[in-house]
C-alpha cells in the first residue's frame, strides 16, 4: 500500500463507490465489503469481493462469459453484473460468482492438492473443455460478432508484429526469423471458433473433484483457428523429466507427473473434434512467438512507469528470449520436414 491510500483500502479500488454500485446493481449483494486484490496477471487487475471484480476491456469480457454460461457447458464463473461508468471507481468494471476451487499455476501446487493418480482426471477434465468450447457454434449463442471468423493466423501475425515493433526495446534477430517462417509456412484455416487465447491450468479454478469448475482470464478471446489454443496449451504443458526449453519449466504443473502426455492430450482432443493436430507445431512456435511480442510490451510498459512499482528486466528479458528462441528452433525443424 502506498502512504496515498488509507488504511483498509485496495490499491485500485474506490471502496464507498464500488460498494454502492454493487448494492444497487448486483442481486442479493449487500454491503459491507471486502475487496482483496488477488495476484495475478500483468495487464488486468482481479479482486475477491466474496466474489470478483476485474478492470480491461470489461463490457466485452462480461459479454463473453454470460453467453457461454447462458447458452453452454463451457464451465465459467457466473456473470452477476458490469459497471461501464467510470465515475464509480474510475474504469469499468464486471462481477462474477465466487467458484470455488483452486488455481493451480505449479508443481507444488499440484503436489499439494491431487495424488499422482488422481491427476490425469485434472487433465481429462482439461482438455474436454477445451473441446467443449470449440464445439460451441459462435453465433448460436450470440457471440458471432465477437471478431473476424477468417484469416485468424494473418491477422495475427500482423498484431503482434506490430506490438513487436511499437514495444521492442532492443533488436532480437529470431523474432524476425520467426515470423518470416511463420508467413512463409502459413497453413490454410479450416474452420473458426471461439479462441480463448491464453488456454492452461492456471487459468481455470479445478475443483476438489479434479473438474474444471470455471475457466478464468477471456481477455484474449477472439474467433478464429481453434488450433491456436492447442499449441498455446502445449507450450504450457511440461512432461516430468524434460530439462531446458520455456514449456519445460520446473514450475509447470504437469512437470508434477501423473498428467498425460502432450501425445495423449492431442489424441484426446482429436477424438473428441475430429480435428486434424498433426500440424501443432506451426501453432505451438507462434504462441511461443507471439507470448514473446506479449511480455515483451508488458515490459516496455514497466520501463515506461505505467504498470508502477519495480522490474525485475533481466528475468524479462531472459524469459522473451527463451521464447523467441522456443519459436525458433520449431519452426527449423518445419523447414526441415
Amino acid at each position: 500500500m502506498s502512504a496515498s491510500e488509507p488504511a483498509g483500502e485496495v490499491r485500485g479500488i474506490d471502496s464507498p463507490r464500488v460498494s454502492a454500485w454493487l448494492a444497487a446493481n448486483v442481486a442479493g449483494a449487500k454491503p459491507p465489503f471486502v475487496f482483496e486484490l488477488i495476484a495475478g496477471g500483468h495487464s488486468n487487475l482481479t479482486y475477491r469481493v466474496r466474489d470478483s471484480a476485474t478492470a480491461h476491456d470489461m463490457g466485452r469480457e462480461h459479454k463473453i462469459i454470460a453467453a457461454l454460461g447462458r447458452h453452454t457447458d463451457v464451465p465459467v464463473a457466473p456473470a452477476l453484473g458490469l459497471c461501464e461508468d467510470e465515475a464509480v471507481n474510475g474504469a469499468p468494471f464486471y462481477v462474477m460468482k465466487f467458484v470455488q476451487g483452486h488455481v493451480i499455476t505449479d508443481a507444488t501446487t499440484v503436489a499439494r492438492l491431487f495424488t499422482p493418480a488422481q491427476r490425469a482426471e485434472v487433465g481429462a477434465s482439461l482438455i474436454d473443455v477445451l473441446a467443449r468450447l470449440h464445439r460451441v457454434d459462435p453465433d448460436a449463442v450470440g457471440l458471432g460478432n465477437l471478431g473476424r471468423k477468417d484469416a485468424y493466423l494473418p491477422r495475427q501475425l500482423n498484431r503482434w508484429r506490430t506490438q513487436w515493433e511499437n514495444s521492442k526495446t532492443r533488436e532480437l534477430p529470431a523474432m524476425e526469423e520467426v515470423h518470416e517462417a511463420l508467413v512463409s509456412m502459413l497453413p490454410s484455416q479450416k474452420d473458426a471458433t471461439i479462441v480463448h487465447g491464453d488456454y492452461r491450468l492456471g487459468n481455470c479454478i479445478t475443483g476438489d473433484d479434479r473438474q474444471i469448475q470455471a475457466v478464468l482470464d477471456w481477455e484474449l478471446c477472439t474467433l478464429g483457428d481453434p488450433m491456436a489454443d492447442i499449441g498455446y496449451l502445449m507450450n504450457n504443458w511440461a512432461e516430468p523429466g524434460e530439462t531446458g526449453g520455456t514449456a519445460a519449466a520446473a514450475a509447470s504443473p504437469s512437470a508434477a507427473g501423473g498428467f498425460q502426455t502432450r501425445a495423449e492430450i492431442l489424441a484426446i482432443y482429436a477424438r473428441k473434434t475430429g480435428r486434424d493436430v498433426a500440424n501443432v507445431d506451426y501453432y505451438r512456435a507462434f504462441q511461443y512467438w507471439r507470448l514473446a511480442a506479449i511480455v515483451e510490451g508488458v515490459m516496455a510498459r514497466y520501463l515506461k512507469g505505467v504498470m508502477g512499482g519495480n522490474a525485475d528486466t533481466k528475468a524479462f528479458r531472459m524469459q522473451i528470449d527463451g521464447l523467441a528462441q522456443s519459436a525458433l528452433e520449431l519452426v527449423r525443424k518445419l523447414r526441415k520436414g
